[in-house]
């Protein structure tokens, strides 16, 4: 169990999204969650993802995130080989159990674990709403979300970060004018 809280601005996001926030800005530096394997402790727990933190794993949960950001951030196309290629690494099994239908991922290293979910939740999440997962719109940030607002216009990470800064940004410039 990691000793130390997770420092992320931005946490909660579905597994795939989250993956992505392992990288953040504060105050103008870029801030990585898996530099090591205590954060990568952290970012498991926050996931509830029952893997050790160890090198091996750091590692293919490193190459999966590079993978779904090509996605996220460039496209479809430039991005889908190398979802295709971590996703190859698991499959899921489909059971029948006392309460109904199950199912259970098989990995052929346990290590790809992490990384393998991750990537089956951006296809799930491309497959229900594509159009919801967003970049924050602050430019300086690099966070992402799915939008669950009812109408759909989340534009910030974080009203309370971004969201409010882009406002006073704004209301600088319009005082500023006058």
């Amino acid at each position: 169990m990691p000793t130390t809280s997770d420092p992320r601005p931005l946490t909660g996001e579905p597994v795939s999204l989250d993956l992505l926030n392992t990288r953040w800005i504060h105050e103008g530096a870029v801030r990585d969650l898996l530099a090591d394997t205590d954060g990568l402790a952290v970012w498991l727990a926050a996931n509830r993802l029952d893997f050790p933190a160890d090198e091996t794993v750091l590692r293919y949960t490193l190459q999966a995130r590079d993978a779904l950001r090509a996605v996220v951030d460039g496209s479809l196309a430039e991005g889908a080989a190398g979802v295709d290629a971590v996703l190859a690494h698991g499959r899921v099994r489909l059971t029948l159990t006392a309460q109904g239908r199950g199912e259970s991922a098989e990995f052929d290293e346990p290590a790809r674990g992490p990384g393998w979910f991750a990537a089956r939740d951006l296809l799930e999440l491309l497959g229900t709403a594509p159009d919801r997962i967003r970049a924050c719109a602050h430019k300086s940030c690099v966070l992402h979300f799915f939008d669950t607002s009812r109408n759909g216009t989340r534009r910030w990470c974080s009203m309370s970060a971004c969201g409010n800064r882009a406002k006073a940004s704004r209301h600088y410039a319009r005082t500023k004018d006058s």
